[in-house]
């Protein structure tokens, strides 16, 4: 098994290519129909606006390795308890890499970004049927936010 790295992409077009296909296939993981082309571009804008962060997990190292899987992460604050936080939105392991510690290398580069960035919290939310995943983030210290909070939505279009 050939070792892998995770790192902070950047906005240059390799990195985008590499994350790209793995973002479109976390979105059909939810049933979006596949877009190549709108992956490509949401990726591409939120990291050249310097909107989210992204930490992508290659193997064979980096400039010439295989995209494995990524983690994006969102700036936000807390106003009660004033403080900065992220919201870790968007985790995918690639199928032929799951169970290498992928996901969990990931999750460690968030955990110590928003450390780094002087943030109190991480917060995210995953789907009831993504069983997987409940037992990762709990394993790696998460706590379920039982009944404290609702989530509403509102479709603007």
């Amino acid at each position: 098994m050939t070792a892998f790295i995770v790192r902070r992409a950047n906005s240059g077009k390799r990195d985008i290519g590499l994350i790209a296909p793995l973002f479109d296939s976390y979105r059909q993981f939810y049933d979006e129909p596949a877009d190549a082309e709108l992956a490509a571009a949401f990726i591409g804008d939120r990291l050249k606006a310097k909107e989210s962060v992204i930490f992508l997990a290659e193997e064979g190292g980096e400039g010439n390795g295989e995209a494995l899987g990524f983690v994006q992460l969102y700036p936000s604050f807390s106003s009660v308890a004033a403080c900065r936080i992220w919201v870790l939105n968007d985790l995918f392991v690639a199928p032929e890499a799951r169970g290498r510690g992928v996901g969990r290398a990931l999750m460690g580069a968030a955990r110590e970004h928003a450390i780094q960035t002087g943030a109190k919290r991480l917060t995210l939310e995953t789907t009831s049927e993504n069983r997987t995943a409940w037992s990762l983030y709990e394993d790696l210290g998460y706590v379920r936010q039982k009944d404290s909070v609702r989530v509403y939505t509102l479709e603007l279009g």
